[in-house]
């Protein structure tokens, strides 16, 4: 059996194909984060009109990777939301007009179902219950996954998203947008106590999540630095910032998996690429005696191979998603 699957949520366009065994036979992904470096973030009417002139080229060319014809695919899976309403309309609409040309089925996903199914990409043997640590620019949150694909959030963020708070402290810093990752390798070189930024919501137990007084923080440790001390402390700042995130997303998914009693975790999302949050989840899991998976950090970003795999496996479990048409709200089901 064969997937295709498209993700419009954003700022990118990635279409993939993905076999019952969860090889990735084929990917291509169209990213406007140059576009949007300009504006200092994502403009809707932009991406949409982006995704519009991109999307055909971008799925002709999975498709052409894998070796195959769009006739050869059985599904088409395309996410749902959320997301920017614009940008998921293109990938729906497109996805429904091919499966009508086509005859095949089409089937629409939540945006986030499609990050944890990276798990299945990494590792085709892993299978639910787990716990899933889903930390991006858009969300952060803890979602427990039972055997038949049933979602139970745990606990997500009060206000801004891990990513979030990377990106626009990084833009602070003149790190330019998007700038989780240039704050990433700056902070490798940085000391990671040189500042002690706030941890929100600490209180032993307590799932949720907040980063806007950490990103106010920053401000404020950015402001009483004459230009000479900034360029000479960014750094240590970085560094100071990615403790204090990855401080705050250990010891929450600690006290999910033990309160679960959970022994599987997957860490999913945009920011599971930080190779410090990937480290230091690792000694974690060793330590604590969990079976981890930490997607290929080429899977960690918004993608179309997410997409088919979280298809493939709601296929192979005989669970159909109920929900239909396109919402820029998180429902799970």
């Amino acid at each position: 059996m064969l997937l295709l699957g498209i993700e419009t949520s954003c700022d990118e366009t990635g279409c993939g194909v993905v076999n019952d065994r969860f090889e990735v036979l084929g990917d291509a992904l169209y990213t406007q984060a140059e576009t949007h470096a300009k504006f200092g973030g994502v403009v809707p009417e932009v991406a949409a009109r982006a995704h519009l002139e991109k999307i055909r080229a971008v799925a002709e060319s999975a498709v052409e990777r894998a070796g195959i014809r769009l006739e050869d695919v059985d599904v088409i899976a395309h996410t749902r939301g959320p997301g920017l309403l614009g940008p998921l309309l293109v990938g729906s609409s497109f996805a429904q007009g091919l499966g009508r040309a086509l005859g095949k089925p089409v089937m629409g996903l939540n945006h986030l179902e499609g990050h944890l199914a990276s798990a299945y990409l990494t590792d085709p043997s892993f299978e639910p219950p787990f716990l899933a640590l889903l930390v991006s620019g858009g969300h952060t949150e803890l979602v427990h996954v039972g055997p038949g694909l049933e979602f139970r959030v745990l606990g997500a963020t009060r206000d801004d998203a891990a990513g979030e708070a990377f990106d626009k402290s990084g833009k602070l810093l003149g790190l330019g947008y998007p700038a989780g990752a240039a704050v990433s390798r700056l902070a490798e070189n940085g000391r990671r106590d040189f500042v002690d930024l706030p941890r929100a919501l600490m209180e032993r137990g307590n799932l949720e999540f907040s980063f806007s007084g950490l990103k106010t923080a920053m401000a404020r440790e950015i402001a009483r630095r004459d230009a000479d001390a900034l360029e000479r402390e960014k750094a240590d700042l970085c560094a100071s910032l990615e403790e204090a995130i990855v401080d705050a997303l250990l010891k929450k998914t600690l006290w999910a998996m033990r309160g679960l009693d959970e022994t599987r975790l997957i860490v999913a999302g945009g920011v599971a690429a930080n190779a410090r949050l990937r480290a230091r989840m690792a000694e974690l899991a060793e330590r604590e005696g969990w079976k981890l998976v930490l997607p290929e950090r080429r899977f960690c970003g918004d993608n179309g191979v997410m997409m088919a795999a979280a298809a493939m496996k709601r296929v192979q479990l005989g669970k159909w998603p109920a929900g239909g048409g396109v919402s820029a709200g998180l429902r799970w089901e």
